[in-house]
């Protein structure tokens, strides 16, 4: 381990948690379910089901677009529907500080509530603790789910192949921007808002498109760059990405500017990046631009050969600089 007591850096989703997952987590947790490392566990009961759980202290807890309600339910149901199973129920813990308002909370569990009706899934459980003043920094909340595996879909890294094409559902850096904004005071337009979406109705549709579709992942913690890098070494391939075809807001791309961030390492909460074969290329990006969450959908990259385990991005001016894996997070609590 680089250090010996835990950063904020450990749970930014860069090289630091790899480091923490392989050395300390996976030694006594490890097992053929775990040792995926996806977002969600795909494990048998009977039939095939998909199980995924997720804790949210992101601050503020209100932002553009958003709450930690927002987050708990759409975080949940995404990992769920990114290892393609279809998300059926939810539990929630919450963690509370002595004092905090009621009219937040019940602002949170209204938002928890519309997200679970509009993602078609059931908040079944759950567990309510108060802690005393200074101990929880206003709400945490921690998410469970289980969905039912879809037939016929297999999603893991390593079914991705040279030649498949990258494909992304939109924008890129809506959320952390928000999240910046929101923490800072900072006025943005109304265009800034956080992208938190249940995405699960418009994964189901791509892999009605292509059943074959390698893998599928949301760019959370570390953002594209972060999730590129894992799938590069977990399928022994490279992927090649080309800057014109990123989808950045001015507005975020200016925020970037002005503090010193990349767009390819922000976090984002309702987007989905998938690995298809190049021939379902078209037809994926058809079924994606119907769904409302999925209208600016596009082919960002391939996967190549060559530069195995690496992620190199095409500049606007013809030369390639390699995309590292980020070291820790740049804006941290996102989530």
């Amino acid at each position: 381990m680089m250090t010996e007591r835990i950063t904020l850096a450990h749970g930014a989703g860069g090289k630091i948690s790899q480091e923490l997952m392989e050395e300390v987590i996976l030694p006594e947790f490890g097992n053929p379910a775990l040792n995926e490392l996806h977002d969600g566990a795909v494990v048998k009961m009977g039939g095939q089901v998909a199980f995924t759980t997720d804790s949210y202290v992101v601050k503020p807890l209100f932002f553009a677009g958003g709450n930690i309600g927002k987050l708990a339910v759409c975080g949940t149901v995404n990992d769920l529907a990114m290892t393609g199973a279809v998300p059926r129920y939810i539990s929630a813990g919450v963690i509370i500080e002595e004092g905090f308002p009621i009219a937040d909370l019940k602002v949170i569990v209204h938002t928890m509530r519309q997200m679970a009706e509009e993602a078609g899934v059931s908040i079944v459980t759950g567990d309510t603790k108060v802690v005393e003043k200074g101990k929880a920094d206003g709400i945490f909340i921690n998410t469970a789910g289980i969905g039912d595996l879809l037939p016929g879909v297999r999603i893991s890294p390593r079914n991705v192949r040279p030649g498949m094409k990258v494909i992304l559902s939109g924008y890129l850096g809506d959320h952390a921007a928000a999240i910046l904004a929101g923490r800072h005071g900072l006025e943005l337009p109304d265009t800034v808002r956080t992208d938190c979406a249940p995405l699960n109705k418009l994964v189901q549709v791509m892999l009605e498109a292509a059943p074959d579709i390698a893998v599928l992942r949301d760019p959370t913690r570390g953002g594209l760059a972060a999730v590129l890098n894992e799938i590069a070494g977990a399928s022994k391939t490279g992927i090649l990405i080309d800057e014109e075809a990123l989808p950045i807001r001015s507005e975020v791309q200016g925020i970037c500017d002005i503090l010193g961030f990349d767009p390819l390492y922000l976090a984002n909460e309702g987007k989905v990046v998938a690995f298809v074969p190049a021939n379902r290329e078209h037809a994926v990006l058809e079924a994606m631009r119907v769904d409302p969450y999925g209208r600016e959908a596009r082919t960002i990259g391939e996967v190549v050969a060559e530069a195995v385990g690496q992620v190199g991005l095409r500049t606007s001016i013809g030369g390639i600089r390699v995309v590292d894996m980020p070291l820790g997070n740049l804006v941290p609590r996102i989530c």
